[in-house]
């Protein structure tokens, strides 16, 4: 029985602004609701991590980077809930 892809993602903040921390609540509830138990999350806050953002070309926050599965998509903003974000992931709107 093939189990099902676990969904890897990046997101790049900075500090603790309105856009940083609304992108983390929203992604955390996309994540819980159409990918429970599916997701890691690893957040980045390029003020503390300048050299890493540098050296992965981030040049906007917030950005979500989805890892995996492939392909690698990327999203620029707070990542209101909404069925474009999903599309914007490749997820269907109704998982």
């Amino acid at each position: 029985m093939k189990r099902p892809a676990i969904f890897k993602f990046r997101l790049y903040v900075a500090g603790e602004g309105p856009n940083s921390i609304e992108a983390i609540a929203n992604l955390t509830a996309l994540c819980e609701a159409h990918l429970a138990k599916r997701h890691e999350i690893e957040v980045i806050d390029v003020v503390k991590q300048q050299g890493r953002a540098l050296a992965d070309g981030v040049m906007l926050t917030p950005l979500l980077v989805k890892l995996s599965p492939a392909p690698v998509r990327r999203i620029v903003g707070n990542l209101s809930p909404g069925e474009p974000v999903l599309l914007a992931l490749g997820l269907p709107a109704a998982l």
